[in-house]
């Protein structure tokens, strides 16, 4: 059984900076692929960024530049470094992995960017 915990959520003003972590637990495999994915209010889920294994990495055009995705094998962790937030980046972002053949997803973490 796996499970995904995020954390590091909360408000933030526009401008200002959040690391999301996401513990996972279980049969975790390091050749995996992990990501972040979010939703805001009254839209669809959207892919945010993906880091297989250890090493490649990709994210959507509107995080380039300001979001970085990295992970701790060790520790079993993913991270996503958030940089010069704006107020559309508010949503609930969720922790995502995939491994042979399975997919599995984290409860959520609010992200909200006001001021």
């Amino acid at each position: 059984q796996v499970q995904l915990v995020e954390s590091g959520g909360g408000l933030v003003q526009p401008g200002g900076s959040l690391r999301l972590s996401c513990a996972a637990s279980g049969s975790i495999f390091s050749f995996n692929t992990m990501a972040w994915y979010r939703q805001a209010p009254g839209k669809q889920r959207e892919w945010v960024a993906t880091i297989i294994a250890s090493a490649t990495t990709t994210y959507v055009d509107s995080v380039k530049g300001r979001f970085t995705i990295s992970r701790d094998n060790a520790k079993n962790t993913l991270y996503l470094q958030m940089n010069s937030l704006k107020p559309e980046d508010t949503a609930v972002y969720y922790c995502h992995l995939s491994q042979r053949g399975a997919i599995y997803w984290g409860q959520g973490t609010q992200v909200t960017v006001s001021s």
